[in-house]
Order: structure tokens, then sequence, then C-alpha cells
């Protein structure tokens, strides 16, 4: 009879540490996008599904697009923090000022188009500046988008008097001090915004990605897209992928490690490859539409630049007056970004 409950025992505690092991959990993670743009398909998807795989089917990732679990855009980082939903894709800078730090990778002309390579930059960089900022959620990518484009009504730019005036959309406060500087009229606004406010006619234009192009109907909103000359981009924007820290640490330490193995430079470079196969795509389905494509001359695209670096050198001062090394966010950014597309030749 003692045999038999000691036997008992055991089986109940092998159930028992079976169904730990078998432990299901399901992750809610939230963006504000259509899922058929780039990032959606070729990154948080594929992230979602490799997760599962990866915790032999104990993580499962719920993906809701158009901020569908609740909250605007701007409120994503702390929706994550506060754990109303259990991750997400965070841009920083719209909340103007809170991440002072992140604003260097957004400076114009400072990262490379290609968006791998900036993402891999921007991995570095936020190695050394921006974990102290992200302290209270579990940081997983740190990335940006392609090259900024400027799409407008109308004929396409040809020089920068042609944006002087003109009423653009900008998604961060570097971007926005670029716009003035070249004449315009900027109006910081979130992604979703942006087609209800071209249809109303309240913008001429604005700022953005050849990939978020099709899925914001700039095909029928919009004739032109204008991208400057080089390699470099007119500005770019800086994001997080990031989950509610107690969520992560609530998890088993497998399925934690399940989680870091997709984290980090890996998955930073992962999502900014996305951008890159998503701009193609836009790209070509706006020059479908009969859109015009066009790029500014080296000559125009040098006066711009003379204006990006005065935003530049303002920045530095601005924020070296808040506490912070301006000139060396700035060498920094410029650093990673060199030895990135170094890596990449």
């Amino acid at each position: 009879m003692r045999l038999s409950r000691l036997a008992l025992t055991a089986i109940a505690a092998l159930a028992l540490g079976s169904a730990a092991m078998a432990q299901e959990v399901t992750l809610r993670f939230q963006h504000f996008v259509s899922p058929l743009s780039a990032n959606p398909t070729y990154f948080m998807q594929p992230w979602a599904d490799k997760i599962e795989k990866d915790s032999g089917g104990r993580i499962k990732v719920e993906l809701y697009p158009f901020m569908q679990l609740g909250g605007k855009a701007p409120s994503q980082y702390d929706l994550i923090r506060d754990g109303a939903i259990d991750g997400g894709w965070v841009i920083p800078g719209y909340q103007p000022g809170r991440f002072p730090e992140a604003e260097a990778l957004e400076l114009p002309f400072i990262v490379t188009k290609n968006a791998e390579e900036a993402s891999k930059a921007a991995w570095i960089y936020t190695q050394k500046y921006l974990m102290d900022d992200f302290a209270d959620v579990k940081l997983i990518a740190a990335h940006m988008h392609g090259p900024g484009i400027i799409h407008k009504t109308g004929a396409p730019v040809a020089t920068v008097e042609d944006i002087a005036g003109l009423k653009l959309r900008g998604p961060s406060r570097p971007a926005t001090l670029l716009l003035k500087k070249l004449g315009a009229t900027p109006v910081g606004m979130a992604v979703p915004a942006f087609p209800e406010a071209l249809a109303k006619g309240v913008l001429d234009g604005g700022v953005i990605t050849w990939e978020m192009s099709p899925s914001l109907k700039l095909d029928e909103l919009t004739d032109s897209h204008t991208d400057v000359a080089g390699d470099r981009s007119l500005y770019n924007l800086f994001f997080i992928w990031a989950m509610n820290k107690a969520k992560y640490e609530s998890l088993p330490l497998d399925l934690r490690a399940v989680i870091d193995a997709n984290s980090g430079f890996y998955a930073s470079a992962w999502a900014g490859r996305a951008h890159d196969t998503g701009d193609k795509d836009g790209r070509d389905q706006m020059a479908a539409a009969g859109n015009a494509i066009a790029t500014l001359s080296e000559e125009e695209t040098a006066r711009i630049k003379a204006l990006g670096d005065e935003v530049i050198d303002e920045w530095i001062d601005e924020v070296t007056a808040r506490g912070l090394d301006g000139a060396a966010l700035v060498e920094d950014v410029r650093a990673a970004v060199q030895v990135t597309r170094s890596a990449s030749q």
C-alpha cells in the first residue's frame, strides 16, 4: 500500500512537471499600421511564427493592427510598460522630448538608405545610450525604416523652392525641424491620421517611406514622390519592438530564452530588412499607378543637406543645454553607421 502511495505521488509529481513544461502562453502584441504593410508582413508575423516554433508551440503571439487593443499610437510605449498590452511596436519620436538621445538617429542625412544597415547601427547606438531609457520594458529590437520620401499632390519636387509653403506631414521632431528649414509648414502627425488629412486637403503631402505608400493609398491621394540623391536618407525614424517587462519575467526561464534568442542585433537587422523589401514593393506600386517618381539633382540635394547640417548643429546645441553631450551622440551615430556600412561592403 505504501509503495502504491509513493508511486501515485511520483506520478502526480511527474504530471505536474509535465504540465509546467507544457505551459501555454498567449502574448498580445499591438501595432498601428495595416497588417499588409512591410513590417507586419516581413518581420512581425514571421517573428511571431518563429517564437511559436522555437517554443514548441508553448508561446503564441497574437498581432493586433490599427491599435485594435485600444489607445493611440503615441501612447504605445506606456501601454506596454503598464501592461495594458503584452508588447508592440513603438515610435519613441511620437512623444517629442521624452527620449532625446534617440533623436540623434533621426537627424537629416545621418543614416544610409539601406534600412538593414541603419537598423544594425541603431542597435549598436541603443546599447550604448538608450537601454536606461527603455529599462522599464523588455527591449526586443531597435530599428530604422528605409529612406524618407517626399510625397505630394501635383508635380514632383525639383528644387528647394518647390518645398516652400507646402503643408507637409512630419513623423518626428527632427523631420519637422528640417521641413521648417526648407520653408514648408510642418505638421507633426502619426501615420494613421495621414491619409484622412490628405483626402480632406489639410495637407499638400508629407514625408514617409515607400513601403507605407500602398497601405496609405498614396497612389490615389498624391501624384508624385521625390527622393534625394546619394546614399543617405533625407530623414529616418527610430522604432522599438518591445514587451511588457513583468510579462517577460513571469515566463519560465526556457521560454524567456526563446524571446532572448529572437531579440537584439539579429532581430533589429531583420526588422530593418523588412522595410527594405517593402520599399521596393511600394515604389513599384507607385510607379505602376502612373505617379511621377523623381530624384533630386546632386546640386539641390547638397542645398538640402546644408540646411540639414544646420538642423544637426542646432540640435546639438539644444540637447547639450539640457545636459547631454550632443556632439558625442551625433559622432557615435555616424561611427555606428560607418561600421555597419563597411561590414556590408
